[in-house]
């Protein structure tokens, strides 16, 4: 027998109240008045893990990764918060992500919430290991399949036309370098021809030489001309450093005109195309633009060829023998 604390009227995820009843009415009467018992519980964890500057949340310099990390503790908190350590089970996982409606984000949840299990074990907090360890091989979470298309030239033309000048020059600079859209933002203005990049993901460094591209001799040339006093490549006309929610406002403007303009000439597939495009997928435009899968796996600063094929679409290009 299963008790749940039951929060459909607020359309909100039931809360385990455990297998015992007597502890289950605590757990109820703690949620239900408002008087949560965090000692003992994951939701200690989750409030130390969010204020650790050393290795908790505070500790990743990545403020997309903070905040990707903020919105999965939030899916978290309602159903495994006041639960106690001995309540969360590889059963009880698996029966989260089956009742998850997003499925990968699932996925991600259960990742941070294993971070952060092991996180409460090194701080004392529990001596229980992670109920899935080992099982990485057993298929216990959810599937995923790569999202694999091709960026294709009309689709990325069209929208590349809609956009104003800093989107165009944050798309040129992804599809030519393969940079991950936060480093587009935070990379420095060179002082010469060649372009230096620290990843902020991965911390690997790496060089372009920007007199050998077709379209970044352009885009430093309006920079160096716009006079702007901040040290970023890429800048707005006014001379102000690229925010990304603004960026992506821009995006989301220049590809419903590009996909409003296909739909008057009656191009179904196209607008279905301009509309699955993501602004990061001018990443995965680099490595299929790339000679080979070698090329495009090099461009990305990946350690292996077959997460490049796997994720970013590159395929082998082979040589007929006759």
């Amino acid at each position: 027998m299963y008790y749940f604390y039951d929060r459909r009227p607020e359309g909100e995820s039931d809360i385990s109240l455990g297998t015992d009843f007597d502890e289950a009415i605590k757990k109820w009467d703690e949620i239900h008045n408002h008087k949560p018992r965090i000692a003992g519980t994951l939701e200690e964890a989750f409030s130390a893990w969010e204020l650790d500057e050393e290795t908790g949340l505070l500790s990743y310099a990545n403020a997309e990764t903070r905040r990707g990390y903020i919105k999965s503790l939030r899916q978290l908190r309602p159903p495994f918060g006041p639960a106690t350590w001995d309540q969360v089970t590889l059963p009880v996982l698996k029966g989260y992500l089956r009742a998850r409606s997003a499925k990968t984000q699932g996925n991600r949840e259960m990742a941070l919430l294993s971070i952060i299990w092991n996180w409460a074990r090194i701080e004392g907090i529990t001596t229980l290991p992670w109920p899935a360890a080992g099982m990485e091989k057993s298929k216990w979470k959810n599937p995923e399949k790569p999202r694999r298309m091709k960026v294709l030239d009309p689709v990325w033309e069209a929208i590349h036309y809609e956009g104003n000048q800093t989107l165009r020059d944050c798309m040129d600079l992804a599809s030519a370098t393969g940079m991950r859209l936060m480093d587009c933002i935070a990379v420095l203005l060179p002082r010469g021809d060649l372009l230096h990049l620290e990843a902020s993901k991965t911390g690997k460094e790496a060089e372009w030489d920007i007199s050998l591209s077709q379209t970044l001799p352009d885009l430093l040339k309006r920079r160096r001309a716009l006079g702007a006093d901040h040290l970023m490549l890429l800048s707005t006309p006014e001379g102000q450093p690229v925010e990304i929610r603004k960026l992506r406002y821009q995006w989301d403007k220049a590809r419903e005109r590009a996909a409003v303009k296909a739909g008057i000439q009656n191009e179904d597939d196209l607008v279905r195309a301009i509309r699955a495009l993501y602004l990061r997928d001018g990443r995965k435009r680099a490595a299929q633009k790339s000679e080979s899968l070698e090329a495009a796996s090099q461009l990305l600063q990946h350690d292996s060829t077959r997460l490049t094929e796997r994720h970013y679409g590159a395929v082998r290009r082979l040589k007929p023998v006759a």
